[in-house]
Order: structure tokens, then C-alpha cells, then sequence
């Protein structure tokens, strides 16, 4: 099966065991689609455009987006940040699977490599192959920080981008100021060393859900040819809603280049631009979130009670995930097992980290706490 399919499996198969068992004897933690209501503000923000929308809300733009909407993207990247962007450096995208989309369509040419550090989105590998690339993974220790001497050993004359994700799904791992500043000062040695550019993708899409103090940190305050990729999905609760955007940093190499690029890729890829009316919607929002202290509960809650069941897990930093290790090696045996629990889940593999599962626990308490009795029955059975 194509790994891709296997979340979706599990929904459906969810749909299933709620009919023969009625939806509160089955808990389904597998998908990462947030249940939390968008904030008001954003009702709010769509209102006005219904009540009175502005001129020409549902007309095509040029391919970057509207330019009110860059600005304000800008505007708050730079204060985020402190590196000065404008409306010219960012290009509004079709989510942030878009984003990585048109990115990597815009620097890959066949032959090229894309390095991904694991566990990852189980998607990069296709979005990586939709535009002729080869991806190569770094696997990572316990804490999910990267073995950085394999790195070094993966780094070639071929390899064009490196694509991270931080906070992390499926690990919520948020990588450290100082994780990130290595990260970079190892992909500068081998761009230099091989006379080549590499640039970084990283996906962004978590970094509002960010439990630690002050801001998430972020790539692209380390590494100049980063092409730093996100959307309003998580933070603002809109997966559906396909709204996101990339920013490139003016002093990276090529980035006017990379601009145009981004902004034919959004065309040719058949996105054409982003939904208009979420363009506007999100234009005065930049500085709004959900409440994400209401994942932190989840998450302590979730926490608290797996390692009190015996579970070895780490803490999660940030997302709304949490990826305990497997009782058994098989991690999709193990799954199967809590499926008959009426508990579901998604196996390790599917993100490159066997001997794990995923918890999704952006859902309602009920469902959290309806799930535990079979987590813990599933563990008893291979407790020593």
C-alpha cells in the first residue's frame, strides 16, 4: 500500500467500526485535522467580506497573490523574524502542500536530491518526485535530532535541497536554536566545499503551535538560501480552506530567480493562485491563533498518562502530535491490535521511524479520554 493511503485507510475503516459499534465506542486518534473552530476574529474577517465585499474579492490576481495580502504577510514575517521581507518575497500559495510544491518545482532539476530528516511528512517523498527529484533520508536519534555525521556523509554535489519540519510532524520534536545553527553550518561547509548552491525547505506549517517560551525557533534566522514554506491550516484551524504561502529571504542566491519561479510553478501546477476570498480573509490576521494552550492541556494530559502506563514517549515541543514507541518492533501489528481495541492510530512506518505510532490529539477530550482504557489494555499484554 501506498503509504500516503494509509491514514485515509484508517479513517475509512474508523467510519466502519463507528456503524457496527456507535461513534462513542470508537476513538480515533489517526488524523491530524484539528477539530478546534477557527478563531472569532477570522468569522469575524468573513462576515465583513460577505456583508460588503470589496471590488473585484472573487477576480484572479497576478500569480504571488494579492499585494495587500503580501504586504501584511511581510510585514509580520519581519517583525517575527527581524530579516527584512517585502510583498516581492513572498509568493501566496495552495496550502503548504502547495508551497513545497511550487518550491520544489522551481530549484529541482531530474537527477537532483533532496535530503529529508526522519520521521517526516510522509508526503515529501511524492511532491519530491512529482518534479524529477531523489530523496534521501537522515534518520535521527532518540531525541528525533539528526545523526548530523550521516548528514555529512549524505551531503553530494547532487543534493539541492534539504527539507525540515520543526515542530515536527509526526514527533511534535521542535528543533533548538542550536540544532538549527548546526544544521545550517553543516549544509554551508558542503555547499561550499562541492561549489554548489543548497538551499532548505523548511515547512513551517506548526510554528504557531509552539508550547516552549517566546518565538518558535526558526530556520530561516540561520540559513540565508532558505525557502521557508507554511500555511494557515494548524494556527488558525483551516486545513480546508488551502491558504498558505512561501517567503524567500532577499539576500538568498537566485532569489529573484526563485521568485519568478514560485510564481510560474503556481500557475503551470494548476493552482493558478490561492482561493481569493481567504487571500483577503487572512490579510488582518496575521497576528491571531487559536488558542493553543488548549493543545498544551491535550498534550500534558496525553503525556501524563501514556508514560504513567508505561509508555516510553517523548515530550512533544510543539504540533499536536505525540509518537510513542511501539511495545513490539512490528508498529503496524501493534496498530492492528489497538484498531481491535476500537483505538486508532497510525504505525511509525508511514513517516520512516518503525517501532512507533502517532497519536493525533487535536480532537475532542472525549475521544482522548475514551481512548485510554485500550492504549493501556494494548501495552498490558506486552508489559514483563
Amino acid at each position: 500500500m501506498v503509504v500516503g493511503n494509509y491514514i485515509r485507510k484508517m479513517f475509512e475503516e474508523g467510519i466502519a467500526l463507528k456503524k457496527i459499534h456507535g461513534n462513542d465506542k470508537v476513538f480515533d486518534l489517526s488524523i491530524g485535522n484539528p477539530v478546534l473552530e477557527p478563531p472569532e476574529p477570522f468569522k469575524q474577517e468573513l462576515r465583513q467580506l460577505i456583508a460588503n465585499p470589496p471590488s473585484g474579492l472573487h477576480m484572479a490576481m497576478e500569480d504571488a497573490g494579492f499585494a495587500e495580502t503580501r504586504d501584511a504577510i511581510s510585514s509580520q514575517l519581519t517583525r517575527d523574524t527581524g530579516i527584512k521581507y517585502t510583498r516581492d518575497n513572498i509568493a501566496v500559495a495552495y496550502g503548504a502542500a502547495g508551497a513545497a510544491n511550487i518550491a520544489l518545482k522551481t530549484i529541482l532539476n531530474p537527477g537532483d536530491e533532496v535530503i529529508s530528516f526522519v520521521p517526516n511528512y510522509f508526503e515529501y517523498v511524492n511532491y519530491t518526485e512529482n518534479h524529477g527529484g531523489t530523496i534521501r533520508y537522515i534518520t535521527a536519534d532518540e531525541n528525533f535530532n539528526p545523526v548530523f555525521a550521516e548528514l555529512e556523509n549524505t551531503l553530494s554535489p547532487k543534493t539541492k535541497a534539504l527539507i525540515i519540519n520543526s515542530p515536527n510532524n509526526p514527533t511534535g520534536h521542535v528543533y533548538t536554536h542550536e540544532i538549527l545553527k548546526q544544521i545550517a553550518e553543516v549544509t554551508g561547509k558542503a555547499a561550499a566545499k562541492f561549489k554548489t548552491t543548497i538551499y532548505i525547505i523548511s515547512d513551517d506549517v506548526y510554528s504557531n503551535i509552539y508550547y516552549g517560551q517566546g518565538k518558535c525557533p526558526r530556520m530561516l534566522n540561520y540559513y540565508r538560501d532558505t525557502i521557508m514554506g507554511t500555511s494557515y491550516s494548524k494556527d488558525l484551524s483551516l486545513p480546508g480552506e488551502r491558504i498558505g504561502y512561501v517567503a524567500v529571504r532577499s539576500d538568498c542566491t537566485d532569489a529573484k530567480d526563485i521568485m519568478q519561479g514560485l510564481n510560474y510553478s503556481n500557475r503551470v501546477l494548476g493552482f493558478v493562485n490561492a482561493p481569493s476570498i481567504m487571500q483577503k480573509a487572512v490579510c488582518h490576521l496575521q497576528n491571531v491563533c487559536v488558542d493553543i494552550n488548549i493543545y498544551r492541556k491535550k498534550r500534558d494530559y496525553l503525556y501524563d498518562a501514556l508514560t504513567q502506563m508505561g509508555y516510553s514517549v517523548v515530550k512533544p515541543e510543539g504540533a499536536f502530535y505525540i509518537f510513542p514507541k511501539s511495545p513490539i518492533p512490528d508498529d503496524e501489528a501493534y496498530v492492528i491490535e489497538l484498531k481491535e481495541l476500537l483505538v486508532l492510530t497510525t504505525p511509525g512506518f508511514v513517516f520512516k521511524a518503525p517501532g512507533y505510532f502517532r497519536i493525533s490529539y487535536c480532537i475532542d477530550d472525549k475521544t482522548i479520554q475514551g481512548a485510554l482504557p485500550g492504549l493501556k489494555k494494548g501495552l498490558e499484554k506486552y508489559k514483563k
